[in-house]
């Protein structure tokens, strides 16, 4: 029999605000070139399982089970650090990903279908309300 990890930080754990499923985003992002790679999303114990194994572990809405990156892929995510933001509704994990972190085959989940968007200039005022 397998033995169950400890529960996740209880000082982590009060800081980390959930949806009604119990869920939060994890964005993993390339460590040394910065590149955002994928969007996952991470459970209490998918984060104490990230936090202490040193892989990236996500929970998959679609087949509702963990999920260790690169477990059947080989497209592995070694985490080299992990932050919460400063409102604790999201998680970053900077990983060494080796190999392709898309489904698709892609290097990153956001290479294809970019929305036309107004590229703004720091020089200039943005119109009012316009920021948080």
């Amino acid at each position: 029999m397998t033995e169950r990890p400890a529960a996740l930080d209880p000082a982590i754990a009060r800081r980390v605000r959930r949806d009604s499923a119990g869920l939060f985003p994890a964005i993993a992002q390339q460590h040394d070139t910065g590149e955002v790679l994928m969007l996952g999303w991470m459970d209490d114990e998918a984060l104490h399982r990230t936090l202490t194994t040193g892989r990236a572990t996500y929970w998959s809405r679609s087949r509702q089970e963990y999920w260790v990156k690169g477990d059947t892929s080989g497209h592995q995510q070694w985490v080299r650090s992990v932050a919460l933001d400063c409102d604790g509704d999201a998680v970053l994990v900077r990983v060494d990903q080796i190999g392709p972190a898309c489904h698709t085959g892609t290097r990153t989940c956001f290479d294809a279908d970019a929305l036309p968007a107004r590229v703004g200039n720091p020089g200039t005022t943005a119109a009012a309300g316009s920021d948080r």
